[in-house]
């Protein structure tokens, strides 16, 4: 969904053209995963992250038109929200230094894009749910003006039939309606790819399904929604529901929802591309040129545009991604789970955790996701991301256990096996999952450093919620921009 769409009203011809080629690119891709040489011979790294912007106020700030204009860096692009950024960082391989290098550089990018924002009186956030954000602010008007949102709000609208329902139960609730995806904006989250071969695509895809819960619960960021303390990755449930195209009789029905953890291991990644075209209609009929048969007889790369976009607009938390550079295919799995922030050093022992663990876990000799059932690891995975860093799920041979014990005994030794296969240097490697064992040590992520944070500002303050939400936010920010781990900081 990176591309950029012109705003157009599609016919039922449109439609059923896109369809007949959707299925003709998905031909095409099962014969070059047959018989196509993958660009596989090193595990590249990539990362995208998802940024506010908030005014001196902390409310947010709808001026990402303005900021990119000052920022002029193409590695920065528009998200749904005028109040969003995102940051694409150039890939790389994490071996010997490359933490350190993705360090540097996403501080520095960062450090810019702050520096431009301030010209128009704002600043960068790295935060998975912006606690600030009021349903006042999620409006259509207040929709990024790039064609593709606001196509992308008509189709999934129109596929609904209906106004958006956010119905979420945590520690207080919310319920509210909505006439646009907007809230979808306060999503805001953390990307990380990761380059596989296509034999090797099935073990790493369930992999990265069987950890996800123990990563949200690690990485929560997003306790408040509108006011309300919700779950502690509130995140999760609000982009289930915001982008949600099905009214109640059909999720009655068991129509699959396009915000999807999914329904089975796989055995290729040809099965997620299959469901893809089986089970969800075009939001975005968008033709190319490009013929994809004609171009592989051709001895060519063909780039599967229909098939690459339809994939775009169904929202897996672990996605699989197919794309061409320099004229060579390649596949990824798109680890998607993860809020922004709450540091770019946070942001990096998660990355670490989540690289090191789904390698050692793919290249298992007797893997995970044979010993659990796959409705297991769905509701582990929200069950973490209600409870966060004090959720406890179901793991093979332990039964019931705590997040924290399972890290801490069993995951993070697998995370440095991992990070020994791609080669990290030992330093990088034991200082970022050090991150990761002290949040588990002293049970303080981003979600509880934000709720202890109000809490106190409430108790010894006085502070009604509105106010304490700015006032916490006001020390998050200069809290990120130190760098320091989160556990780190403190509650006063």
């Amino acid at each position: 969904m990176g591309m950029d769409v012109s705003p157009s009203a599609f016919s039922r011809e449109d439609r059923a053209r896109y369809r007949r080629k959707v299925r003709r690119c998905l031909d095409v891709f099962a014969l070059m995963l047959d018989d196509f040489t993958f660009d596989a011979d090193r595990p590249t790294t990539g990362l995208e992250i998802e940024l506010n912007l908030i005014d001196p106020d902390c409310d947010p700030a709808m001026r990402n038109a303005e900021v990119l204009a000052d920022i002029a860096d193409p590695t920065f692009q528009t998200e749904l929200g005028q109040f969003n950024l995102e940051l694409n960082v150039p890939p790389r391989l994490i071996a010997d230094n490359g933490f350190a290098a993705y360090e540097h550089q996403v501080r520095g990018a960062l450090q810019h894009a702050d520096e431009r924002a301030q010209k128009s009186d704002a600043r960068v956030v790295l935060i998975g749910t912006l606690p600030t954000l009021t349903q006042s602010h999620t409006i259509l008007d207040n929709i990024s003006t790039n064609p593709r949102y606001r196509l992308l709000n008509e189709q999934i609208l129109g596929a609904r039939g209906e106004d958006m329902e956010l119905d979420i139960r945590g520690v207080e609730r919310l319920r509210a309606w909505n006439d646009s995806i907007a809230p979808e904006a306060g999503c805001t989250s953390v990307q990380f790819h990761l380059q596989v071969a296509p034999e090797a695509f099935a073990a790493y895809w369930n992999a990265a399904q069987v950890i996800s819960a123990p990563q949200v619960a690690l990485g929560a960021n997003s306790p408040f929604l509108f006011g309300r303390r919700l779950w502690d990755e509130t995140r999760i449930a609000l982009f289930e529901q915001a982008t949600d195209t099905r009214p109640d009789e059909l999720k009655a029905q068991g129509v699959r929802p396009r915000v999807w953890f999914g329904e089975r291991w796989i055995t290729s990644i040809f099965d997620l591309f299959e469901e893809n075209v089986r089970y969800f209609p075009p939001l975005l009929p968008i033709l190319e040129d490009e013929e994809p048969m004609e171009v592989l007889r051709a001895g060519g790369t063909p780039r599967l545009a229909e098939l690459r976009l339809h994939n775009g607009t169904i929202y897996r938390w672990n996605r699989p991604v197919y794309d061409v550079m320099n004229g060579r295919p390649h596949l990824r799995v798109e680890n998607r789970v993860l809020p922004a922030g709450p540091t770019v050093v946070d942001i990096l022992a998660n990355a670490a955790f989540y690289f090191g663990l789904v390698r050692a876990m793919a290249e298992a000799d007797r893997p995970l996701w044979t010993q659990m059932t796959f409705s297991v690891a769905e509701e582990n995975f929200h069950t973490a991301a209600r409870d966060g860093i004090g959720a406890r799920i179901w793991w093979p041979r332990l039964g019931e256990v705590s997040v924290t014990d399972l890290v801490c005994e069993v995951l993070l030794p697998l995370a440095h096996e991992g990070l020994d296969r791609f080669g990290v240097a030992p330093v990088h490697r034991d200082h970022l999952l050090g991150i990761i064992e002290a949040r588990c040590r002293l049970r303080r992520n981003g979600a509880v450093w934000q709720s202890d944070m109000v809490r106190h500002l409430e108790d010894t303050r006085n502070f009604d919620r509105p106010t304490a939400l700015r006032e916490m936010l006001r020390r998050y920010s200069g809290h990120l921009h130190d760098n320091d781990p989160v556990h780190t900081w403190p509650i006063r």
